[in-house]
């Protein structure tokens, strides 16, 4: 059993194919997927969404959706999150962090907006009792210190899932010591991406979990280059169907069978969302 601990159901590239893909995911083993709105305007699809496929969901404002969300927009997660708090499918708030990586966020003013969105969302993750699912892109240091002044002010974070990693030994460790989990996918299969597939090897086994990201952060086998893009050939579309195979490619990186790091990620994955673990006992999963 595979569960993809990010993946963008609802994403336009999905559009009417959504719950086929989805279908074809669950026939591949994947049991769960975590559906992350990344903007209020998506609260409600998502969980619909999550509730008809039979998944997860997270509710948060994405940096990338910083510049055009507004100030109400942390009442109305605020709101959500009171309304469907015992939903037992609602398992975080995500997709929240930063993005230093985007040039258009990287001005003096947009990175204090999105620090402004981000120590809010964790304030709000924390009174509603959630983890969080955070972006993390050029941005781990930053994430770590919204993560320690919570801690430092009396109101620790639930620890929660660091989507897409890709920073440092040391960068990693310091989100496990926080209870945060590892998001590894697609990037880890490229046989070039070697400090990222070492630190995959390396990472500690109880903090590792799988994810894909559809429709974006595609597999070797399904990239496109930019020049093949330029003469216009699309990008793959990344689906959570890929997750096993996502998981065969790595697993030999740290001398498992596909099986074991299945069994492995999911164990981890319900561990960083204990809402997911309560309901795949209550739905008798394995």
């Amino acid at each position: 059993m595979w569960i993809d601990t990010h993946c963008h159901l609802d994403a336009p590239e999905f559009g009417p194919d959504a719950e086929a893909e989805r279908a074809r995911a669950r026939a591949a083993g994947v049991a769960w997927c975590v559906l992350p709105a990344v903007q209020a305007a998506d609260f409600e699809r998502v969980r619909a969404l999550a509730h008809a496929t039979g998944d997860v969901y997270a509710l948060g404002i994405h940096p990338l959706y910083v510049p055009q969300a507004h100030d109400d927009d942390l009442r109305r997660l605020d709101d959500a999150l009171q309304r469907w708090g015992d939903d037992p499918r609602l398992v975080a708030v995500g997709e929240i962090g930063l993005d230093f990586w985007v040039p258009a966020l990287c001005t003096e003013a947009m990175r204090a907006r999105q620090q402004h969105f981000y120590r809010a969302q964790l304030r709000l993750a924390q009174r509603h009792g959630l983890p969080v699912i955070v972006h993390v892109r050029r941005s781990a240091d930053a994430l770590l210190a919204g993560l320690r002044a919570q801690a430092a002010a009396g109101r620790p974070v639930l620890g929660g899932i660091a989507h897409a990693f890709n920073g440092s030994v040391q960068q990693a460790m310091a989100f496990v010591a926080l209870g945060f989990k590892l998001g590894f996918g697609g990037a880890a299969t490229f046989e070039t991406a070697r400090r990222l597939r070492a630190l995959w090897a390396a990472a500690p086994a109880d903090a590792i979990v799988l994810e894909t990201d559809a429709p974006d952060i595609p597999p070797q086998w399904l990239y496109v280059p930019a020049h093949a893009r330029a003469a216009g050939r699309p990008q793959g579309r990344n689906s959570p169907a890929e997750l096993p195979r996502i998981g065969a490619a790595l697993a030999p990186l740290r001398g498992l069978e596909a099986a074991a790091l299945a069994a492995l990620t999911s164990v981890n994955a319900r561990a960083a969302l204990p809402r997911l673990a309560a309901l795949a006992r209550q739905e008798g999963m394995p």
